[in-house]
């Protein structure tokens, strides 16, 4: 209702000319959000961190700027009649009063959905390409959620290669840099979730479902990792470490776990 008034209210009071100054600096908004810097921000994510951020970057990125646009226009309409269309102490008229502008109505229907549309189509296509499951994987690691921590598994050096953490310890997934690895994603009670915020990653751990994600790292260093599905008393305690090591260092990890069972 606010919003129909409003529009209603623009379109019955608003000159000529002034709608051409609205238009144009509607046009002017987008771009010089758009063209503010050489390059768009990473907003809060590294690019190229991980095979990953690739693909999720510029869909953040996106949905960031859409909402940009979408919030200085409907800043624009909101401050428009307030400023320039006040009612005027010494005026005895009373605004002219217009009812439903169909073309207006069905303009302002269409518009949001045809953002939605275009960001959930981006949104499944990119996600279709994080979540495929491939054969040029190079390693395997199994991840299973536990109150209040976490298991990882490392086949390739036996059944035994298992690190388990707890609240008070909390474990480390080491991945080799630059080689794919195929996460088998699993949970031995309740609904948790895999989260490395730094990669953009998120996948739920699901009783009774396994879960696959492959990705590669691309950059050393140790990287926050939480639960963020919230799983029982100690859910904020349910963190790891994502370690990204070179090849030959990740070789020698599982030299050292072999038949631990740590």
């Amino acid at each position: 209702m606010l919003r129909t008034l409003l529009m209603r209210s623009i379109l019955t009071s608003m000159s000529f000319s002034k709608l051409k100054a609205l238009r144009g600096l509607l046009l002017v908004a987008p771009a010089l959000l758009l063209t503010g810097c050489s390059k768009v921000s990473g907003l809060g994510f590294e690019e190229g961190l991980t095979s990953v951020n690739d693909q999720s970057l510029s869909l953040w990125q996106g949905a960031w700027i859409t909402a940009g646009v979408v919030g200085v226009f409907t800043l624009i309409l909101i401050m428009w009649p307030a400023f320039f269309h006040r009612l005027k102490k010494d005026s005895p008229e009373f605004p002219k009063q217009t009812q439903y502008n169909i073309p207006i109505e069905v303009l302002y229907t269409i518009i949001p959905f045809i953002i939605v549309a275009v960001l959930f189509f981006f949104t499944a296509k990119k996600e279709t390409v994080i979540t495929a499951k491939t054969q040029t994987y190079k390693h395997e690691i199994t991840v299973e959620g536990i109150q209040w921590s976490w298991q990882f598994g490392y086949p390739e050096a036996g059944p035994g290669a298992v690190v388990t953490g707890t609240p008070a310890q909390q474990p480390i997934l080491y991945i080799p840099l630059g080689e794919k690895v195929r996460y088998t994603i699993t949970s031995n009670d309740v609904v948790h979730g895999f989260w490395i915020p730094a990669f953009m990653i998120q996948i739920q751990n699901l009783p009774g479902v396994t879960n696959h994600l492959e990705f590669t790292a691309n950059k050393l260093g140790d990287y926050p990792g939480r639960c963020n599905i919230l799983c029982g008393r100690n859910h904020s305690q349910m963190l790891f470490t994502a370690r990204v090591v070179t090849p030959a260092q990740y070789q020698a990890y599982l030299e050292t776990i072999k038949g631990s069972g740590a």
